[in-house]
């Protein structure tokens, strides 16, 4: 038919569906013209990341452990005999001289063995000069003159054991120093040996006590120098020597005893708490090190990096970890010296993705 097309139709419409006609054409031409725009692929955004540069390790480390201030010589003292406490002399704190009589037990029961023992010793000197007399004459055998003798000097020993009894009935400063602790009271009963005071010999200096692992105290020898904080007494370092370390481990914590020796002070005092720096080598030579922000699916001793080629993009590759110090991690292999990788924003890429560096470590 001649005359019908899309203009016929126009013409005999109401003008409201012709406005509808021409809305929806125009949709439809619009929609296939999005549509083939949608088709065309879209490069993916640079995802902005911050980056890092890969540095050789240093060839030497700093160990850093806490501790404590204690005197180089502390020593346990007590009695060598069981008995009740007369007096005792000083406190904690106290500083003493050396010959001080700290503390002392009563001695009347140890005065009255002396005693005792010095009567027997007199009466078996006199039978042994009696029998020996009558052994000259031949009255006597000797065999009977042999005990006689040995009764004489059982009782001489029991007298030089009394003798000692009432000599340490006191217990006297074995050097100059300062009363650490206190056990015992005037009237308390104590046993032989027991630790009733801890002297803190001066003359012998403060030492800086620390417990290092099995690992870092292999690497540390006696003489070494190191650098001790002491908040108590000053905020620089001070100057320190290892002067000694422990033959064995603590059966409890499994670490070694290091000493170190400190310059005099008189601010010092046992149980300040302190720290020491020593520097050591390392035990892997061509390690690198990188922000320990950078690694991510760590299992065991390895873990996982973005690496950053030239075009940006990232490639996972997986290391081999070291150490982790206060601003690195360590990285035994897997890396080269001067390769960038991604130091932070690891969670938001994938193996591929092209990254925008925000920021790089130097």
């Amino acid at each position: 038919m001649k005359g019908r097309g899309i203009g016929g139709l126009e013409q005999k419409m109401p003008v409201r569906y012709r406005k509808l006609l021409v809305f929806g054409i125009a949709a439809a031409l619009a929609g296939c013209s999005g549509a083939s725009t949608e088709d065309k692929p879209k490069e993916q955004a640079a995802i902005p990341a911050a980056t890092a540069r890969v540095q050789t390790a240093a060839q030497n480390k700093i160990i850093t452990a806490a501790g404590t201030v204690r005197l180089r010589r502390e020593v346990a003292l007590g009695f060598t005999t069981s008995g009740q406490v007369a007096v005792v002399h000083y406190d904690e704190g106290d500083r003493v001289k050396r010959g001080a009589v700290l503390a002392a037990l009563d001695k009347s029961t140890v005065s009255a063995d002396l005693e005792s023992a010095q009567a027997e010793l007199n009466r078996a000197q006199a039978e042994y000069d009696r029998i020996k007399s009558l052994y000259d004459d031949g009255w006597i055998t000797k065999a009977r003159l042999e005990q006689a003798e040995a009764a004489t000097l059982s009782a001489k020993a029991r007298v030089n054991s009394s003798s000692f009894a009432s000599r340490t009935a006191n217990i006297v400063a074995p050097g100059d120093g300062i009363i650490l602790s206190r056990d015992i009271d005037a009237g308390q009963i104590v046993s032989a040996g027991q630790t009733v005071m801890v002297l803190g010999e001066l003359d012998k200096g403060f030492v800086l006590k620390v417990p290092l692992t099995d690992v870092d105290a292999s690497r540390v020898r006696v003489g070494m120098r190191a650098k001790v904080s002491v908040p108590a007494i000053s905020r620089d370092p001070i100057d320190a020597v290892v002067s000694e370390k422990d033959g064995r481990a603590d059966e409890r914590t499994g670490t070694f005893e290091l000493s170190f020796r400190l310059p005099a002070n008189d601010r010092l005092r046992s149980g300040q708490l302190g720290s020491a720096a020593i520097e050591v080598s390392r035990d892997h030579n061509g390690a690198v090190t990188i922000p320990a922000t950078a690694i991510f699916g760590v299992r065991s001793d390895e873990g996982l990096v973005f690496v950053v080629d030239g075009n940006n993009r990232v490639k996972q590759r997986n290391v081999t970890v070291g150490e982790l110090t206060d601003d690195a991690l360590e990285i035994i292999s897997g890396l080269k010296d001067g390769e960038v990788v991604v130091s932070r924003g690891v969670e938001k890429l994938r193996d591929g993705d092209r990254i925008k560096p925000v920021s790089t470590a130097k």
